[in-house]
């Protein structure tokens, strides 16, 4: 059995003092140039930890045989400055750090080929980074490395049209919408499942997740931006799966979600 080796803490922020919301965990196996896994939690903008996911990241290193990065970033509260674009922001940068591959990182990954995985506000961060968002947060344009180097993105239980969110769950206004984005009377501007391509990232591949049984973010989301995709890339690079039937959180602990996203990635590994 090959042995699961871990790298706790990893700054992809060089401040100028320690800030343990800009800071990744590393799970792989051994020393190769396979392609990088990156998981990109939720929590509503405004909590969970990358050490939250570690049994996720674990199982999807022994199931995929791939390295697993697990990034935080900085929280909304409702006393703080940190409000979108921040979040997705700090997901970019750690982006940005890991495609230059610095010496003092094990190599154990290849940077031009790399799948990422956005749960719930996680999904709407990376699709905020991947489509081309700019006319309303230029700051998380990528460079054309970052976009050619993602081969699969996997969105699961994801947020992505805010507007069509509180009309379902108008409670979640107060609750993390305000601090996250500031207290509008319309968020449509940050509506990812309305924005264009970027110009590069062209072929990269799609699936959008969703529960049957998930209560907290309803199953229109989804359908929103399974819809949107196949319009900007076509069938062939955009597929949806809803067997699922766990909770919200409860999806990430479940074999089957595991086999939906190592097949996905698998299958990609192999065109």
């Amino acid at each position: 059995m090959i042995e699961l080796k871990e790298r706790k803490d990893i700054a992809y922020h060089r401040g100028t003092s320690r800030d343990t919301y800009r800071e990744f965990d590393l799970y792989f196996q051994s020393s190769s140039t396979l392609p990088l896994i990156i998981f990109v939690h939720g929590g509503a903008w405004r909590s969970e930890d990358k050490l939250d996911h570690s049994a996720l990241a674990r199982s999807l290193v022994s199931v995929t045989g791939l390295p697993v990065i697990v990034p935080n970033y900085r929280l909304s509260a409702q006393n703080n400055d940190i409000h979108h674009p921040i979040h997705a922001q700090d997901i970019l940068e750690c982006l940005l750090f890991v495609s230059s591959v610095p010496h003092d990182l094990p190599q154990v990954f290849d940077p031009s080929r790399i799948y990422l995985i956005g749960h719930s506000c996680g999904a709407h961060m990376l699709a905020s980074i991947l489509l081309d968002s700019s006319s309303i947060s230029p700051a998380l344009t990528p460079p054309p490395v970052i976009l050619n180097a993602i081969r699969g993105v996997v969105f699961s239980e994801g947020i992505y049209d805010i507007d069509r969110l509180l009309v379902d769950f108008p409670g979640y206004r107060s609750w993390f919408i305000a601090a996250a984005f500031g207290d509008r009377p319309s968020y449509a501007a940050f509506n990812t499942a309305q924005l264009p391509l970027r110009s590069s990232g062209s072929t990269t591949q799609w699936l959008i997740i969703h529960s049957k049984g998930d209560t907290l973010v309803n199953l229109p989301q989804s359908e929103a931006m399974l819809a949107h995709l196949k319009s900007l890339y076509g069938d062939q690079l955009v597929e949806g799966n809803i067997e699922l039937i766990e909770e919200h959180d409860a999806i990430l602990s479940t074999r089957n979600y595991l086999r939906i996203v190592s097949d996905f990635i698998n299958a990609g590994r192999e065109k």
